[in-house]
């Protein structure tokens, strides 16, 4: 799989690009990552990317003519030839979800756009694929937001986890039925009173796996009743 990252600090990704699971998909070759920064697109002595608003207002707009030459020139010296899907990150995007990692997953190649500043120039909507978000707020640019959607995905790639059945049988996953996962326990046995629960230890199969559907259920409906099977209603 080929990542694309646009961003103005790329030196931000080189140890996310090294490091635990994403590193070793790179080292391994599941992952090839590209980063480029718009300022090499930029106007003037000084690599210019940004401009006032017309119209007024605080801030400064990321220019149209700079992101879009950005994301062209991965394109044109793509390795395999495939245009990768362009994501632009924003507050202004859907929610980014498990499913949408999948997705991703099944791609050979992908672009983030990460923005800076005040917003894009409107017009950048109209050349990309996609527009995500994190969540209902605000950060200072998409670099983090570009991590954690990589890191989503890149670990449902085979072979990434180790065991892959890691990645199925987890929240949100097919397995919990879109629900939050049950609870994991390890040794001590008992700690400061508090034991892990009988079943666990039992060695009755069955029984585990029908106390891990219970939890996984009673938790999804206390936590998030939203993703409950019923809408979070009574069984």
């Amino acid at each position: 799989m080929r990542v694309d990252v646009v961003t103005l600090f790329p030196e931000l990704f080189a140890p996310f690009f090294a490091t635990s699971l994403v590193g070793r998909a790179v080292t391994t070759g599941r992952l090839a990552p590209r980063l480029r920064s718009p300022r090499d697109f930029g106007l003037g002595r000084h690599r210019s990317v940004d401009d006032t608003p017309y119209g007024g207002g605080s801030g400064m707009v990321m220019r149209v003519d700079c992101l879009v030459d950005c994301l062209e020139s991965l394109d044109a010296d793509a390795p395999d030839g495939v245009r990768a899907r362009r994501i632009l990150l924003t507050p202004q995007g859907r929610t980014f979800r498990q499913a949408d990692a999948a997705a991703l997953a099944e791609a050979p190649a992908f672009a983030l756009v990460c923005g800076r500043y005040e917003g894009f120039d409107e017009r950048v909507r109209a050349h990309v694929d996609d527009e995500i978000s994190l969540g209902d707020f605000v950060m200072t640019g998409g670099e983090v937001a570009a991590m954690a959607v990589v890191e989503a995905t890149v670990r449902l790639l085979p072979g990434v986890l180790g065991n892959d059945a890691s990645a199925t049988d987890e929240s949100f996953s097919a397995s919990s039925e879109g629900g939050l996962e049950y609870p994991h326990y390890t040794r001590p046995l008992e700690y400061r009173g508090a034991r892990v629960p009988e079943v666990l230890a039992s060695g009755n199969h069955a029984a585990i796996a029908r106390w891990r559907r219970e939890q996984a259920d009673l938790r999804t409906r206390a936590r998030r009743p939203d993703l409950a099977r019923d809408g979070g209603g009574k069984p």
